[in-house]
């Protein structure tokens, strides 16, 4: 299982790490890590990180999480106009139709979405845009802030005070999602009010709940604080695998480094 050790440009350091898990017959997850070649690009539009889980299918999912990150990618780079956060809700809004697009012109992937997370960082300033129910913490020293809220069934029920946040990753109607790229007429991503200043040793998770489903926020933090991210994501996604690995598992972690 070899762990995705990416070289940024100084200022972060990034790894990330997928696996089928124990129980699915394909892997539907995919992630990108994106940096601009060029200084001044890189001045510009900072860094790039996409996670998402498809569903649909043997093959619909596969494609329609591996359009989510290509598209948002695309559209960030060739689209960008200085508001990172403008670029990254219109690179989810463009994965959403292009999505529709495939399924219409492939019938057989009918039914085909995924969610999407979607973050940059642009001179220590986080910016993000999220559909579904991957997830985003930023973890900084004892503290853990999950950044998005799921769009799921579970999480309106949270939300209205019907079922207590901490029941709610072993509900047995967690996987049922109310927002996905894909499915519906529009999107409305979640997005930050402001973006999120950032600091030396701040640590950003992203997620697929195929990890987040077994592993609890404590050890989830408690791991990604201790180890460089290699090795974190390497004992996150073992720590899914341990307790069967009912879903795909997919992690990227960034950690702010001093320039």
């Amino acid at each position: 299982m070899p762990v995705d050790c990416i070289h940024p440009k100084p200022g972060l350091e990034v790894a990330s790490l997928t696996d089928i898990g124990r129980q699915r017959v394909n892997n539907e997850d995919s992630r990108l890590y994106w940096e601009p070649d060029s200084d001044e690009e890189f001045a510009r539009k900072g860094r790039l990180a996409v996670i998402a889980d498809g569903m649909g299918g043997y093959e619909g999912g596969q494609e329609a999480s591996r359009l989510a990150v290509e598209t948002v990618r695309f559209v960030y780079d060739r689209d960008f106009s200085d508001d990172p956060q403008n670029a990254l809700v219109t690179g989810l809004r463009s994965a959403h139709d292009t999505i529709q697009r495939f399924a219409a012109q492939h019938p057989q992937f009918t039914g085909m979405g995924t969610t999407c997370t979607a973050l940059s960082i642009v001179e220590r300033q986080l910016y993000f845009a999220h559909i579904g129910d991957s997830r985003l913490y930023l973890l900084r020293g004892g503290a853990t802030s999950r950044l998005t809220r799921d769009h799921s069934y579970v999480g309106r029920l949270v939300e209205s005070g019907i079922v207590r946040s901490e029941d709610a990753e072993s509900h047995p109607q967690r996987h049922i999602l109310t927002a996905a790229l894909g499915s519906g007429h529009e999107v409305i991503p979640h997005t930050p009010e402001q973006p999120v200043p950032l600091e030396t040793g701040d640590v950003l998770v992203l997620c697929t709940d195929g990890l987040w489903s077994v592993v609890g926020e404590a050890e989830l933090s408690r791991i990604a604080l201790a180890e460089p991210p290699p090795e974190a994501c390497l004992k996150l996604v073992n720590a899914a695998l341990e307790r069967g690995g009912p879903d795909n598992v997919t992690v990227i972690i960034l950690r702010v480094a001093s320039n």
